[in-house]
């Protein structure tokens, strides 16, 4: 019997967090299932967005939340792996929302102690949608509720990949808005 309760509990933290029913991430500036306006898109590669990360707010993070991580990807990327568009740990379990551009480090608006990972743009702060003309990407903005107050592990130099790897390692709960872009 203890065994077979081991197992269970085993394959409960395998799987991930949970979608907290009542954790729940806004913004008024990008919607579920709706296009990314231009003021959030690239302005490179032939995109001309204004690139300012959306403002974000959330609510009912799960009991034991010691810190929070921003993570969008779009998986659609002809990269075989997807595209990191905006990496955030190590953000205060009393945060409650990110202002409008605050993936700007110039602003110096995230909260104190939060940190920035490295985009698949190569850079440490927001890249917005820039897909290739063609089909309708999919972005992801998920945050994390976290076990842990900080990412100890996660090196300044740390890939993308590495920090989601860390962060799933200590999630408790996920909250997420999926938007688009095409062009």
């Amino acid at each position: 019997m203890a065994g077979t309760l081991a197992m269970a509990a085993a394959l409960h933290a395998a799987a991930g967090p949970e979608q907290a029913g009542d954790f729940k991430l806004a913004s008024p500036d990008i919607a579920e299932g709706r296009k990314i306006p231009l003021a959030q898109v690239f302005n490179s590669f032939g995109c001309s967005g204004q690139n300012v990360s959306p403002a974000l707010n959330w609510s009912h993070a799960p009991q034991g939340t010691q810190s929070f991580a921003l993570l969008v990807h779009d998986p659609d990327a002809p990269t075989g792996s997807g595209w990191w568009h905006w990496v955030v740990y190590d953000i205060p379990a009393t945060t409650t929302s990110l202002p409008a551009g605050a993936g700007d480090p110039k602003t110096k608006s995230l909260p104190v102690g939060a940190l920035q990972g490295r985009t698949d743009f190569g850079t440490y702060a927001y890249g917005g949608p820039c897909p290739p003309p063609g089909k309708v990407h999919h972005y992801h903005f998920r945050l994390y509720a976290l076990k842990v107050p900080k990412l100890v592990e996660v090196p300044g130099d740390a890939s993308a990949a590495f920090i989601a790897f860390n962060v799933h390692a200590n999630a408790i709960g996920e909250a997420d808005i999926t938007a688009t872009y095409s062009r």
